[in-house]
């Protein structure tokens, strides 16, 4: 019979805690007589069309000794940022994000593959022309888009005022149909997340010259979106 206690007890502990952890954004709130409070939780997302295309262009050269997988790379590395500027995208808008020199392990001789990325900004009508133009120019490993807005706490602030003004209407809703009347506010609390949408990369072969030019991809842009949860805590009268 004691290990049948203890048993229940460790059991309702480990539940307790396990409820704690899953709830670290919300206070822990008695419940009694003294303790006339209500508390809600609201979501809202905001969804709008992006202003803005993050482009991630780069590519491998195959494998060779160093010096030449070097050189290789160095020539397709400028030509290709030399065929995003010549269609209008400014140097402000073209930052490096990786570049190296890397041992190629998928043979038995000593073989190097340099790899370079890059990200372009550009308007979201242009980003499958851009595209286009890197992958023509050598761009062999590209296609993944950010998809995004240039001012993001606006979107941010528009979530979060959504889901504060749901709250509240949930509690004015919740204190009539307990026939209680709402009092003023105790608590409050945000959290915000961007949902994710995938972004997958894509891989290229390299263009023999024999090869007619294809057009650009059919690339329609994801909407934007922002999530915001309050939690609120009202007292009762």
């Amino acid at each position: 019979m004691k290990f049948n206690l203890a048993l229940v007890a460790a059991s309702i502990l480990f539940a307790t805690l396990s409820a704690g952890a899953q709830q670290t954004t919300q206070p822990q709130m008695k419940v009694d007589s003294s303790n006339r409070t209500l508390s809600v939780a609201a979501t809202e997302t905001v969804s709008v069309e992006p202003d803005l295309a993050i482009l991630h262009i780069g590519f491998d050269t195959g494998p060779e000794d160093a010096k030449a997988a070097y050189a290789d790379g160095a020539r397709a590395s400028n030509a290709i940022i030399a065929a995003v500027k010549q269609a209008g995208i400014p140097e402000t808008s073209i930052r490096s994000e990786s570049q190296y020199l890397d041992r190629d392990f998928s043979n038995k001789q000593h073989k190097f593959v340099l790899h370079q990325q890059w990200t372009v900004k550009v308007a979201p009508e242009r980003a499958a022309e851009i595209l286009d133009i890197a992958v023509t120019a050598g761009a062999t490993s590209s296609g993944e888009i950010d998809w995004t807005v240039k001012d993001v706490p606006a979107l941010e602030s528009q979530a979060l005022d959504r889901a504060a003004t749901r709250a509240k209407q949930n509690a004015d809703v919740l204190a009539k149909g307990m026939g209680v009347r709402l009092g003023a506010l105790i608590y409050v609390n945000n959290q915000m997340s961007a949902p994710q949408t995938p972004r997958p990369m894509f891989g290229f072969a390299m263009k023999t010259a024999a090869a007619p030019p294809a057009p650009p991809l059919s690339i329609e842009p994801h909407q934007v979106s922002e999530e915001a949860t309050v939690y609120a805590v009202f007292a009762i009268e």
